[in-house]
C-alpha cells in the first residue's frame, strides 16, 4: 500500500508532478528539527517519543514539532539561567521532552512531503541538521572554554535556544502534509496541498492512494496493538534493529566525549577541543555525500559499505591504542600516532555519516504504512534513545 509515496510493499510509484522549490523549502525549515538534536545529542528522550507518537497523528506532524522547539526552549532558558542543580536537571528534562517530539515528527514529515524519487535526499536533510548542530556545539563549547570567570558554560547551554526558536518560528509557517491533513477529515484541502507540493494538478493517483491509506489507517483503533500484528513484523523489526545497531556502531561516544577521548590519547586540551571540531567538519561533510548517495545507489549499499569502513577503522584505532598503552592504560600516543589516530576516527564518522547516521532516520520513516507510521517512528526514537543512554552512561 503506498501512502505519500512510501513503497512499502513493491517499488515506489512515479505519480505525476516535480520536484517543487516549495517542497525543498518547507523540508528545509523542517529539517531545521535535526539542530535541536544535534546541538544537546547528549539528551535522551524515551517517554516522550510515545507521547509524541499520539500527538502527532491526533494534531497532525506541523504541532508535534512545534510543541517540541517550544519546550526545547524553555529548557535552553532554565539552563542558561540555573541557579542551582535542579534548575538544571528540569531544564535538561525539557530539552529531552523537545528532542523526543523532534525526532518523531520530523523525519515523518519530510517522507511525507518528499517526492519519492528524491525522497532519500530530502529526508536526510534532518541528519544534515543534526551534524550542523552537533559542529555548532563543538565551536561554541572550544570558544567558551576560554572565557574568563567559569561562566561560558552558561554561554553554551543557553545558546540551545537559538536551534529552538529556528524549529519554533520554522513550524509556525509550515504547512501540514496531505496525509495528516486527511487523518483529521479535510480530504479537499488536502489535494489542493498535494497540488501545491508536486506542482501540478494532476494528483489524483496518488491522492486516491493517500485515501485508501487513510481509511485503512482510521479502520486501525489501538496502533500500537496493529503494529505487534504478524503482517507488520518486518517493519516491526526494522523500527527496532537499525537504531539498535545504529548505536551498537558506538558513534556517540565520540559525538559526546570526544574532548575527553583525545586528551585522554595524549592531545592537549585545545588541541582536544579542535580535534572534536575536526571530527564535527567531517561528519557535515560525509552527510552531504549521503544527500547524493542515498536515492542513487539505494540503503544497503550504504548500510554495507559504511558497516565495513566502521569496523575497520575500530580494530586499527583499538591496536593502536593497545600498543601505546598496553592493559595498563598507562602511557601516551607520539605526535604522529595521536594524528593517525585523530584520522581513523575522522574516517569512522565519515562511514557512520553518509550510512548508518542518516539511513537510522531514513529507512524506518519510510517503510511502515499510514496506519503504523506513528507508532513504528516512536518504536525507531525510543529504541534510538535508549541505548543512546545505555551507551553514555556504560561509557
Amino acid at each position: 500500500m503506498a501512502g505519500g509515496g512510501f513503497a512499502v510493499q513493491g517499488p515506489a510509484r512515479n505519480y505525476e508532478g516535480g520536484v517543487t522549490t516549495f517542497v525543498i523549502m518547507t523540508c528545509f525549515v523542517a529539517a531545521f528539527g535535526g539542530l535541536i538534536f544535534g546541538y544537546d545529542i547528549g539528551i535522551s528522550a524515551l517517554v516522550a517519543s510515545f507521547l509524541a507518537s499520539t500527538v502527532t497523528r491526533a494534531f497532525g506532524r506541523k504541532i508535534s514539532m512545534l510543541f517540541g522547539g517550544f519546550v526545547f526552549l524553555i529548557g535552553a532558558i532554565l539552563n542558561g539561567a540555573a541557579m542551582n542543580v535542579a534548575m538544571l536537571i528540569i531544564g535538561r528534562l525539557l530539552l529531552g521532552v523537545g528532542v523526543g517530539f523532534a525526532n518523531q515528527s520530523v523525519p515523518v514529515y519530510l517522507s511525507e512531503m518528499a517526492p519519492a524519487k528524491i525522497r532519500g535526499a530530502l529526508n536526510i536533510g534532518f541528519q544534515m541538521a543534526i551534524t550542523i548542530g552537533i559542529l555548532a556545539a563543538n565551536l561554541i563549547n572550544y570558544g567558551t572554554a576560554k572565557i574568563e570567570g567559569g561562566w561560558g558554560w552558561r554561554v553554551s547551554l543557553a545558546l540551545a535556544a537559538v536551534p529552538a526558536i529556528m524549529i519554533s518560528v520554522g513550524s509556525v509557517f509550515l504547512p501540514d502534509t496531505p496525509n495528516s491533513i486527511l487523518e483529521r477529515g479535510h480530504p479537499e484541502k488536502a489535494r489542493e496541498m498535494l497540488k501545491k507540493i508536486r506542482g501540478t494538478n494532476n494528483v489524483d493517483e496518488e491522492f486516491q492512494d493517500l485515501v485508501d491509506a487513510t481509511e485503512a489507517a482510521k479502520r486501525v483503533e489501538h496502533p500500537w496493538l496493529n503494529i505487534m500484528k504478524p503482517q507488520y513484523r518486518p517493519q516491526l523489526v526494522i523500527c527496532s534493529l537499525i537504531p539498535f545497531f545504529q548505536q551498537l556502531t558506538g558513534i556517540n561516544v565520540i559525538m559526546f566525549y570526544a574532548p575527553v577521548l583525545f586528551k585522554t590519547l595524549g592531545f592537549g586540551d585545545d588541541a582536544s577541543l579542535m580535534s572534536a571540531v575536526i571530527t564535527g567538519i567531517v561528519n557535515v561533510l560525509a552527510t552531504i555525500v549521503s544527500i547524493y548517495s542515498a536515492d542513487k545507489f539505494g540503503r544497503r549499499v550504504l548500510f554495507l559499505e559504511g558497516g565495513v569502513q566502521m569496523i575497520i577503522c575500530q580494530v586499527l584505532v583499538g591496536i593502536m591504542i593497545s600498543m601505546s598503552f598496553g592493559t595498563s592504560g598507562v602511557g601516551k600516543l607520539s605526535g604522529g600516532s595521536a594524528n593517525f589516530v585523530l584520522f581513523l576516527i575522522c574516517v569512522y564518522v565519515a562511514a557512520f555519516a553518509w550510512s548508518w547516521g542518516p539511513l537510522g532516520w531514513l529507512v524506518p520513516s519510510e517503510i511502515c504504512p499510514l496506519e503504523i507510521r506513528s507508532a513504528g517512528q516512536a518504536i525507531n526514537v525510543s529504541v534510538n534513545m535508549f541505548f543512546t543512554f545505555v551507551i553514555g552512561q556504560f561509557f
